[in-house]
């Protein structure tokens, strides 16, 4: 019996491999609002679509998994002579919203499904698609399981009458969400940034910033070739910490088989200073094999985090969200473990100089250890609030500031005005400011606790059809793409695998008391 099941688990992982009729999984894909990125050979962007074309096996899964606040869908047949003209009008609009060079990105998800694919003529059916070219509008949580019938009332799904041009189809959206996008809006020009001040709410599109974050430090890592023998423990250590506590499903499950196979990508006994370089080298190579939050991510833009200006914000912003919602969701019995593991990540890891030393005086200065979640996360926010002081100096001297986001007092009052005993002058600095630190850590681990996360909850909540939220992160799909029954349930098995771990994992960490100490900061 236990042969006939290895056998049969040894056909399941076979069949994606050996299945000719099926689409090939776009296993190198990076996010579902790049579509085609590379152009060919050629690599002019004539050959290149923006919009992202589904079809019935991807339909629900990109639309449940996408950053976007609204999505258009545009139903069409590729034989449509009428479809094939209005082709370059939609890439038109989809250019500004779509792909890794988007001028507006993460705001509105186009999209195309070709009916005269037989795979796609129920999925037509559903919209009762009468026409080609026929274009739809709505929350893409609304095009989960959705459908659309002309007599229909009270939907939230629209069909869009005006746009047989660019700029008719573009008019039609700026008067739906009261905007003024523009066909020759270029890369930080007509801004219509939110306030991240005045609406709370706005942190929940951050969780998506802490993915791009999180993918980005991973990958400078590698190509900065720094892990060595002296650095390789303090990354285990962080992620340690991320396969229970990172706010992402992806980015955990992925730093979970990351941790799993360290030892084989980096094996210890490799570490003596004359093999030094064959670790970096080897641990490249296989490393560079692992996407640590899933093959969708970076998507190459920001969302929270994205700056009026092109070298504003970004990275340090979502590096920053990561550590604040690191800081809160962790046990009391972790808060040393956590303070040790952030300090020598930074200090090992982020390779802005000024930066780092600034963070490492900071962790330096604290004399004896945390044993409260609350100790720890009102020391990471003091911290954060003196760098963005001292910043302000910098900044206003060398007129480098984000005019849009300028470096603040955090949190505002405007966001949490119990956190202050008495009204602020402008011009207070944080240590003077009378704050009421229990309503300082209220905030903090609602902001970056439930509110971080409050889209990944929404989204767990479509998933009533009882499919695993891991396995279909992994068989997001970009193109057309048929997912082969045997890689389905390869990839379950695979889910499970990791999901246990990182259960297992959690219930360890919450049984343990970290009292590590700063060994590898006092080498600086």
């Amino acid at each position: 019996m236990y042969q006939k099941l290895l056998i049969l688990i040894a056909n399941l992982l076979l069949l994606p491999i050996l299945s000719s009729e099926a689409a090939p999984l776009s296993l190198g894909s990076r996010s579902i609002l790049r579509s085609i990125t590379d152009g060919g050979e050629g690599g002019g962007r004539g050959d290149v679509d923006d919009a992202v074309e589904l079809n019935v096996t991807s339909f629900d899964t990109v639309f449940r998994d996408t950053p976007a606040t609204y999505a258009v869908v545009e139903f069409f047949a590729h034989w449509c002579p009428a479809c094939r003209n209005y082709k370059p009008h939609y890439e038109k609009v989809a250019r500004l919203f779509n792909g890794p060079n988007a001028v507006h990105p993460g705001i509105i998800l186009m999209t195309r499904v070709d009916c005269a694919l037989k795979i796609n003529t129920k999925l037509c059916d559903k919209f009762s698609v009468s026409h080609y070219p026929m274009l739809f509008w709505g929350p893409p949580s609304k095009f989960v399981s959705g459908s659309w019938e002309p007599k229909q009332e009270k939907s939230e799904i629209h069909i869009i009458d005006d746009a047989r041009t660019a700029d008719r189809l573009l008019n039609w959206i700026n008067k739906q969400t009261g905007s003024s996008y523009g066909l020759e809006d270029e890369k930080f020009e007509n801004e219509q940034l939110p306030s991240n001040i005045s609406d709370p709410g706005q942190i929940s599109r951050a969780v998506y910033d802490v993915e791009e974050a999180t993918a980005t430090a991973f990958d400078i890592i590698l190509e900065q070739k720094m892990i060595k023998s002296e650095t390789r423990a303090s990354l285990i250590r962080f992620l340690q910490l991320l396969v229970p506590h990172h706010p992402s499903r992806r980015c955990r499950k992925g730093s979970a088989e990351i941790l799993v196979n360290f030892d084989d990508l980096s094996p210890s006994h490799m570490q003596s200073p004359d093999k030094q370089e064959v670790v970096i080298s080897n641990a490249k190579g296989a490393l560079g094999n692992f996407q640590i939050c899933g093959k969708e991510v970076p998507r190459g833009y920001w969302m929270f985090c994205r700056g009026s200006k092109n070298d504003t914000r970004g990275f340090s912003c979502g590096l920053w969200v990561l550590l604040h919602s690191l800081s809160v969701r962790i046990d009391d019995g972790e808060s040393q473990f956590t303070f040790t593991a952030i300090c020598d990540f930074i200090h090992n890891f982020f390779i802005c100089e000024e930066c780092r030393q600034h963070f490492y005086e900071m962790c330096s200065s604290v004399t004896s250890s945390f044993s409260k979640t609350r100790d720890f996360a009102l020391w990471l926010w003091r911290a954060h609030n003196s760098v963005n002081e001292r910043l302000m100096i910098e900044e206003a001297s060398l007129k480098t500031a984000d005019p849009k986001f300028p470096k603040i007092i955090w949190p505002p009052a405007q966001l949490c005005s119990s956190c202050y005993r008495s009204q602020r002058k402008a011009d207070t600095k944080f240590s003077q400011i009378d704050w009421d630190e229990d309503e300082v850590f209220k905030f903090l681990s609602s902001y970056y606790g439930k509110m971080l996360v409050s889209v990944y909850k929404e989204k767990d909540l479509l998933r009533d059809d009882g499919t695993d939220g891991a396995l279909e992160d992994l068989v997001v799909t970009t193109n057309a793409v048929v997912v082969p029954v045997g890689a389905a349930l390869a990839i379950a098995l695979a889910s499970c695998a990791f999901g246990a771990l990182a259960c297992y994992w959690r219930s360890q960490q919450k049984n343990r008391k970290y009292y590590y100490q700063l060994h590898s900061l006092k080498n600086i």
